[in-house]
């Protein structure tokens, strides 16, 4: 396959590195990056003389220049690592250069906003991918073929539990702020609520049951299983053995009571997604949507308070 060249939005953030790893490790190379941020030194561990830029708009020219040499010097992808609200902006700048994205999720932070993303696709040509990375896990995988191989006679019940510690910075940062974040749900959630509508059906009905700038939880009822999440960056949530071992982060989703196993291989998820991307396949706006429906409701529902449907942590906040 032949070299394609890539920018990236949001280099100095979190997620970036996976990106920038998935790049290399494709056999792809980076030729531009921005950030308001100027601590991109990790941008060294992986290219040499990528062009960065602080200011969008300098970036956004440097591209367009590249655009007009030709179709060695153009960039083909830009994978957009930015905050969440400047997803769907930095999506559009991808397609009007002439380049596919390759977003990180969420897409879009309302739903509404995928029909004219797709609408752009068709004028263009070009494609707005998502990472949907856990649907690429093999053990997850293997238990989806597993339940559409023998469909279970009645619905499955789902305790899941994400709590994974932060500190003051993050509800000083925009990831703390409803309108830039989407909130707990959408910035932590929705990889979550992605899995559980691709493996178990569409939603057919959610209660909130607590909603802080911390911690939410609550239900849901899908075709085939029964939820009880809970999500919390609130480091009082862990369990008693994980403070005790320092642990920051808790995952546990339990099927029928049974531990689902899917805490290895988490690095290489994201390199699985482009090799997908560059040989044709990939996860695009149709597939991220109902998980975008989804984690818009529950930002927007009513907290009912703690129900006999409430996740057990839920009920020990009580």
């Amino acid at each position: 396959m032949k070299e394609k060249n890539f920018a990236i939005t949001g280099v100095a953030g979190y997620i970036a590195p996976r990106h920038l790893k998935a790049i290399k490790e494709t056999g792809n190379r980076l030729v531009a990056a921005v950030d308001p941020h100027d601590s991109a030194g990790i941008l060294d561990s992986y290219f040499e003389g990528v062009q960065f830029f602080r200011e969008f708009e300098r970036f956004d020219r440097h591209i367009e220049k590249l655009r007009r040499l030709g179709e060695e010097k153009r960039v083909h992808y830009v994978s957009i690592c930015s905050p969440n609200y400047l997803h769907d902006a930095h999506a559009r700048f991808a397609l009007r250069v002439g380049a596919d994205a390759i977003c990180e999720k969420p897409v879009v932070l309302n739903p509404w906003n995928i029909k004219p993303l797709q609408e752009l696709e068709e004028e263009s040509g070009k494609r707005i991918y998502t990472v949907l990375q856990l649907r690429v896990h093999p053990s997850l995988i293997a238990l989806k073929n597993e339940l559409e191989n023998n469909p279970p006679s009645a619905k499955k019940n789902i305790e899941l539990t994400y709590i994974t510690s932060r500190g003051p910075w993050y509800l000083a940062s925009w990831k703390g702020q409803l309108d830039r974040s989407g909130g707990l749900a959408t910035n932590i959630g929705i990889h979550f609520f992605d899995l559980l509508i691709w493996l178990f059906g569409s939603v057919e009905h959610s209660e909130v049951h607590i909603a802080t700038p911390t911690k939410t939880g609550g239900f849901l009822e899908l075709a085939g299983t029964r939820v009880k999440w809970f999500l919390s960056i609130d480091k009082e949530d862990l369990p008693p053995d994980c403070r005790k071992n320092n642990k920051r982060t808790y995952r546990l989703i339990l099927l029928d009571g049974e531990e689902i196993e899917f805490s290895e291989g988490f690095t290489d998820l994201h390199t699985i997604v482009y090799k997908e991307i560059l040989s044709g396949k990939g996860f695009g706006l149709e597939d991220a949507l109902p998980s975008i429906v989804l984690a818009h409701d529950i930002r927007n529902a009513k907290a009912i308070g703690i129900n006999q449907n409430s996740h057990p942590f839920l009920k020990k906040i009580e």
